[in-house]
């Protein structure tokens, strides 16, 4: 079957180690199930991955790819949660949970197994395209708004970094669910598209807001950390869920935080059930995924140099 893989680990050119060519079909394994992919997107972990990061020389070559939709053995339209041994299902019980393509192939191909369990109904109002989008930077937003900042409706946001896919999506979502977020960006046009989407207002990286807010949800990491601390209310909350600019800021910020009793909570990915009502909310409020842009899978090539490249606006998805 026709694949998009990491062939080689390169931490310095990762699309070095990108290859797209044949690799053989998955083969039956207890309580696992085979998926006829229709749709995947991609994720920065899917660079992380071909840098090495999660990744070791010993499991190569392997299939990239988090997340995707498609048709399941019993004809079904599905969308895969991509957290793979999470409560022990389809793996052996001492395993550590792991994200698809850690340690199994991943979704960048024409069929994808996974554990049954993982495997969840598509809601008809969702195109394929648009549910592949949800079940890593979309799932990980609506953990870090709803979960782990505790917002609720009329509560204040920033989101930092606009653009990526996790900001993004938490724009969409913090709007839909009467959040007021406020967004940042260097670029003046993805600051404009923030708006559109829902945000309040959107600032240049480092700008002063119009008030401290309840919580800040940061995917950037150092370029960004001191000023997430400081845009906090007083007993505010900073959801961290990666450090796309590096993971040592210049400041931690520690006085800030003790004295302003200032919470820091960490988030990754989210659980299946979380996933089933991410989809139950797009569906019922009309709440799509933003889709930057859409390639066949023998072009992944182009949409991996477009997220490397920073100059995308939301998800670049794969189909076949």
């Amino acid at each position: 079957m026709f694949a998009a893989y990491a062939a080689r680990i390169d931490r310095d050119q990762p699309l070095n180690g990108l290859e797209l060519g044949e690799r053989p079909e998955p083969g039956p394994r207890p309580g696992w199930t085979t998926v006829n992919v229709k749709a995947a997107s991609l994720n920065h972990h899917d660079l992380w991955s071909l840098r090495g990061v999660g990744l070791g020389e010993e499991s190569l070559p392997m299939i990239l790819g988090c997340d995707a939709a498609g048709i399941d053995e019993d004809g079904n339209e599905v969308v895969l949660h991509s957290v793979i041994g999470q409560s022990g299902y389809g793996v052996g019980p001492d395993e550590p949970r792991s994200i698809l393509t850690e340690r199994y192939q991943g979704t960048f191909a024409e069929k994808v197994s996974v554990p049954s369990w993982n495997v969840l109904r598509k809601p008809k109002e969702l195109s394929f395209e648009q549910a592949a989008c949800l079940p890593t930077a979309w799932l990980t937003a609506y953990r870090m708004l709803f979960t782990n900042a505790g917002v609720r409706p009329g509560d204040s946001v920033l989101v930092q970094g606009a653009g990526g896919g996790v900001a993004t999506a938490a724009i969409v979502l913090g709007k839909a669910a009467g959040l007021r977020v406020f967004a940042t960006s260097r670029d003046e046009a993805k600051r404009a598209r923030a708006v559109e989407l829902g945000a309040e207002a959107a600032f240049e990286a480092g700008a002063r807001l119009p008030h401290r807010v309840d919580a800040v949800i940061e995917t950037v990491g150092a370029a960004t950390w001191s000023h997430s601390v400081k845009s906090l209310r007083p007993g505010g909350t900073l959801v961290i869920s990666g450090a796309t600019s590096g993971p040592s800021p210049k400041s931690a910020e520690l006085n800030r935080i003790f004295f302003l009793e200032l919470k820091v909570v960490g988030s990754t990915m989210g659980t299946k059930d979380e996933l089933e009502d991410l989809l139950s909310f797009c569906a019922a409020t009309g709440v799509r995924p933003v889709i930057d842009s859409v390639f066949p899978l023998d072009r992944a090539r182009e949409g991996f140099e477009k997220m490397e490249g920073g100059e995308l606006f939301g998800k670049v998805v794969l189909t076949l």
